[in-house]
Order: structure tokens, then sequence, then C-alpha cells
């Protein structure tokens, strides 16, 4: 029963350095992800990938983002739209460009250039989540901007990398349909959007008439999980389905006790799972070698973002403050940028002999996010 000692070790662990993390001035998942990368291959090795653990994390983020929609303002969300767009075009835009850039400067061809740019043009906004709630912050304009921003940037990226494995080669990139990409993606907000009006409300008051232990919340769940599985179906993350599915459940009558049961069950037990397969995925293997193109990939991903971000949110009404605020919550590549990886390599677009040194590049903008996001939070809240 070695799942039952890996429970016990990331559930102290993280608790302890999410606790040391606050203690020093930064956000509690900041120490939670650098456990992640202590008990990793990396170093400790006390815990490993196994198929348990990866069904544990995959819970995580999903209730993780299921969460944050039950508690984003829709208001807010449909005043926003087009900040969250502007900011999602450029912050793709700025760092695809800057990817390419840095791909071309160290000898990549134009194949494995272009994919760099588009694997550094994901936004996982998961870690930038959790910072915000530990903030409570999620009700702002400039958080419910960085939510909106993100399921935007992860449609487009996912056209984009449908664009790439179609014309620039790789396994199975024959088989990749642009049209039929986009005609999923319409099917799955076209029904998500019906299913949230019509279906969700009904079904927990139905749920609600059940005599049996909380039929409402695993109504709730259900829901979540069921959104999550239709958008993996037509190529969407999992994550946006929970967020969206979070969205139309925040504007029924039973928000608040779905959120108060889900929220424990959550942050108890999966979402820590999620942390440390963040930094599990940290090898230093043949890294030393490779520094320079490190150093300058990190810094390149994360001012890219930033900048793209920044630009978005100021060209559309935003004070310099606040702008900054939104680029440094689109700055986490996270479990987004991991899996384009992946993809990338199996398919021949992303250099084997680099691929060690992206992904790390790639965890770094993960921790450098949430200091950055809690710092710009902090200085909006001392104005107001």
């Amino acid at each position: 029963m070695e799942i039952l000692l890996t429970i016990i070790i990331i559930l102290v662990s993280t608790k302890v350095f999410g606790h040391l993390a606050v203690m020093i001035g930064q956000p509690a998942v900041l120490g939670k992800l650098v456990i992640g990368i202590v008990l990793g291959p990396a170093l400790l090795s006390w815990v490993n990938h196994s198929e348990v653990f990866q069904v544990f994390a995959d819970i995580g983020v999903l209730l993780l983002m299921f969460l944050a929609g039950l508690e984003t303002d829709t208001k807010q969300l449909k005043e926003n739209w087009k900040p969250s767009v502007a900011v999602a075009v450029i912050g793709i835009i700025i760092p695809f460009l800057s990817a390419f850039g840095v791909g071309s400067m160290f000898g990549f061809d134009l194949n494995h250039s272009v994919f760099l740019g588009v694997l550094f043009s994901a936004t996982s906004v998961s870690i930038t989540v959790q910072v915000l709630k530990e903030m409570n912050v999620m009700q702002t304009r400039e958080s419910t901007t960085i939510l909106g921003a993100a399921v935007v940037d992860d449609i487009l990226v996912v056209i984009l990398l449908a664009f790439v494995m179609s014309f620039m080669g790789g396994d199975g990139a024959a088989d990749v349909s642009i049209p039929m990409v986009i005609l999923k993606k319409v099917i799955f907000f076209a029904v998500a959007i019906g299913a949230g009006i019509y279906l969700v409300p009904m079904l927990l008051k139905l749920a609600s008439r059940f005599k049996v232990t909380v039929p409402v919340t695993s109504a709730a769940l259900v829901i979540c999980f069921a959104f999550a599985y239709f958008g993996e179906m037509l190529g969407m993350a999992g994550i946006i389905g929970t967020f969206i599915a979070g969205l139309f459940i925040s504007q029924t009558n039973f928000k608040d006790e779905i959120e108060h049961s889900v929220e424990p069950i959550a942050n108890a037990l999966f979402v820590p799972f999620f942390y440390v397969s963040v930094g599990l995925s940290i090898s230093f293997a043949g890294v030393f070698g490779q520094l320079w193109f490190l150093v300058v990939c990190t810094v390149v991903a994360v001012l890219s973002k930033l900048i793209g971000g920044f630009a978005g949110a100021r060209l559309t009404g935003f004070d310099k403050l606040s702008s900054l605020s939104i680029g440094s919550g689109m700055v986490s590549r996270g479990e987004v940028a991991l899996i384009i990886g992946t993809t990338g390599l199996s398919s021949g677009l992303l250099h084997q002999d680099y691929y060690t040194t992206v992904i790390i590049s790639v965890i770094l903008t993960t921790l450098i996010a949430p200091p950055m996001l809690k710092k710009f939070f902090l200085q909006i809240k001392e104005n107001h």
C-alpha cells in the first residue's frame, strides 16, 4: 500500500512548506510547488509518478478550477470580455515571436523554433487561481480578466498547436484537420452553454430531493467531471470544462452549499497532489550543459507573457498597476505547457536534447509567477 505512505508524505509536506512560505511573506502555493521538486526525482526521490498519483493530481487541478468558476463574478466576467480577449491575443503573439526568436538564436530549424513559440504561448492559471483565492481577490476586475483570458488563451493555443502539427510535420500530423479542431471548439461551447443554462439547475434541483447524504454536492461533482470529460473528448483542456461548470453552478441557489462542501475535499486531499506533480517533472540530468539556454528561455518566457498581458490590459483601459497584475497572472505555463511539450517530443517537433531544459523553464515560470502576482495585488489593495 505504497500510495498510503505517498498520501501521508504529500499532505504533511505541502501543509508544512505552504505554512513556511507564508511565514516568509510568500504565497503558500510557492512552498507547495518547491516541496514537489524536493520530494521528486530531482532531489530526494521519495515520491514518484504512478497511475494512482496522476489520477489524484488530475482530480486536484479539475476541482481547483471548478472552485475558481464557483467563486468568479460572472457579471464582471461579462463586462470584461474585451480586456480578456485582448490580454489573451497579445499574450500569445508576443511570447510566440519571442520564443521563436530564442529558438532561432540557439540554432533551431524553422519547425522546432515555431513549436517552441507555441509551447511558450500557453498559459495555465490553475496556480494563479490558488494565489488569488489565498488573497481573497477572486471577485476583482483584474482576477476575472485573468480567468477570462485563460479560457480564450486555451482555445487559441490549441488551434495554433493543431495548425503547427498539421503543417510542420511530425508523427500523426496528417491526421490533424484545422476546420475539425475549430468545429469541435464551437460544439463544446454550444453544448456547454446550453447544458449550463437549462440542464445544470434542473439536475441540482432534482438531486436536492434525494433522501441520501450530500446529494447536491454529489450532483455538482458529476456535472463538474462530465463537463471536463466532454471537453477532453473535443480537444479542450478538462480544466476549462470544470471552470465553466463552476460558472453555471454559481448562478444557482446551491452555490454556497456546493462551495463549502467541495473546497475541503479538494484542498485537504487532491489539490496537494497537483502541486507536487508539477515538481515531479523536474530532473537536472544534462541541464548544466544548457544553462545559458535555460536562463534565456526562462527570462524571455516570463517577460513576454508579462508584457503581453500588460499591453492587452492597458489597451483596454486598465491602469499600470492593474495591467501588471493581469500580466503576472498569465506568466505561469503550468500543466498546459507540460502537455504541449510532451506532444512535441512524441511528434519530433521538440528536440529530445532540449526537452528537459524546456520543461524546467516551464516549471520556473510557474514558481516565479506566484510571488509576482502577490506583490502586484498587494499594491492594488494598499492603493484602494
